[in-house]
């Protein structure tokens, strides 16, 4: 019996010391007499239950408000970020356009500008446009007969000789001169080897396209003496199909007549259409 007795206070006293600790934590003031009592004790877990719903309450607040506040700035790191060196610049020129509209000055508008907010009026139909189109290409078409025309008369003028003979492609521009018949099927263009031939064929497109005589500066030359080397590396390509260099090269070439063609879409369509119906480009 003594020994029960001591083993229930021994247990008794470590409740109470460990109702005490947490109390002292939690602030509540309280004594190992009050805490011995049962009427005295009840009141008090309750009051230190409460407490720490309380505390556990505002920690969950706490990092309710850290969490918001760590999304808040990684928002607004993501935002600065973001703003590019053009962003600034693009936003200065807004700022700068604007403080002159206010001001009543305004920047000048382009040759062929339209307002976004204007009406369309006289729109086309697809029919009238495919139909505008037709006659857009028959006229090129027609122009460039005419041209072919006057360029073969011309060179049979100056090839003939005084019996009318019709002429041939001579060499070497040999073209114009007076020789025996032997003398002119050795300058035959028929006896030159590829590169002569793919030269004699470039010379005669861009005579069709230059707009004045000696011109081999034009957009619709350039494109022609382009498309003329890209045919020549493609047949060369197709029996050396592992040469990569060439292949490099001859997509420069693709790249380089593409550019072409968008800078005459933009500001010299009527050549442009000449040019890619002529050639048969697919745009």
């Amino acid at each position: 019996r003594n020994a029960s007795a001591e083993t229930r206070k021994n247990q008794q006293s470590k409740s109470t010391m460990t109702l005490l600790t947490i109390l002292a934590r939690t602030g509540v003031p309280a004594s190992r007499a009050q805490l011995l009592r049962p009427t005295v004790a009840t009141p008090l877990v309750s009051q230190m239950i409460a407490s720490k719903q309380q505390q556990s309450q505002q920690q969950q607040q706490q990092q309710q408000s850290s969490a918001l506040f760590n999304n808040n700035t990684n928002f607004q790191s993501i935002q600065i970020r973001s703003i590019t060196k053009r962003k600034k610049r693009l936003l200065v020129k807004k700022a700068g356009k604007a403080a002159l509209a206010e001001k009543g000055i305004f920047p000048p508008k382009p040759p062929k500008y339209m307002d976004k907010q204007s009406p369309v009026v006289n729109a086309l139909s697809r029919e009238d446009r495919n139909a505008e189109a037709k006659r857009a290409d028959q006229v090129a078409s027609l122009e460039l007969k005419e041209r072919m025309a006057v360029a073969a008369a011309n060179k049979s003028n100056k090839e003939t000789d005084d019996n009318d003979e019709p002429s041939i492609i001579l060499r070497y521009h040999m073209e114009g001169l007076q020789m025996s018949d032997r003398v002119r099927k050795l300058f035959d263009l028929t006896n030159g080897n590829q590169s002569e031939v793919v030269k004699a064929q470039k010379q005669r497109g861009m005579e069709l396209f230059q707009r004045r005589e000696g011109d081999t500066g034009s957009s619709a030359v350039q494109v022609i003496a382009l498309t003329t080397k890209i045919q020549q590396m493609q047949t060369h390509m197709r029996t050396h199909k592992k040469d990569k260099s060439s292949k490099r090269g001859l997509d420069a070439m693709f790249v380089r007549r593409r550019k072409l063609l968008d800078y005459m879409e933009r500001k010299e369509f009527d050549s442009y259409r000449r040019v890619v119906k002529t050639l048969g480009l697919v745009r």
